[in-house]
Formats: C-alpha cells, sequence, structure tokens
C-alpha cells in the first residue's frame, strides 16, 4: 500500500492529500529515508512524521484497505 493511504486510512492524517503535501515536503520517513507519497509501505517498516512541535514515530502492524474508526489503532503501534 502506499504511504499516503496508509496514513489517511490509519487516520493518522485525515486526508490523502494532507498526507501527500507531507511526502512531497519531506516531512514523513520510511525506515529513516524521505518518503514520496508513493513509497510502498509493508507490515514492520517504522514511519517518523516530522511536526514543527516534535515527531511522531510507530510501526506498521498491519495493512487494510479499509478499517472502521475503532479499528484504525490496530494498524499502527507507536513507538516515541
Amino acid at each position: 500500500m502506499r504511504i499516503d493511504k496508509f496514513l489517511k486510512v490509519s487516520r493518522i492524517l485525515k486526508r490523502r492529500t494532507v498526507a501527500q503535501e507531507a511526502c512531497t515536503e519531506e516531512k514523513v520517513l520510511v525506515n529513516g529515508k524521505n518518503a514520496k507519497p508513493s513509497t510502498k509501505i509493508k507490515i514492520g517498516d517504522e514511519v517518523e512524521i516530522l511536526y514543527a512541535s516534535g515527531t511522531f514515530k510507530f510501526r506498521v502492524l498491519n495493512i487494510k484497505e479499509t478499517v472502521k474508526k475503532e479499528e484504525a489503532a490496530t494498524l499502527y503501534e507507536v513507538i516515541s
């Protein structure tokens, strides 16, 4: 799955366009490398999002095309 779609499906970022903008502005890292919106992710990848106030780092646990709001947090595990 593409990183921009995963960020939207997992509800880490609200909209896919916001996820795409974050990637093009080099604010999303996958396994320590800058990610384009089309970067493919797999289970076990570590993703870091750089915010002005800090960073949000998580590990991908599961990949699904659609999930309910209550199940969105089961797709990833927060690292720091």
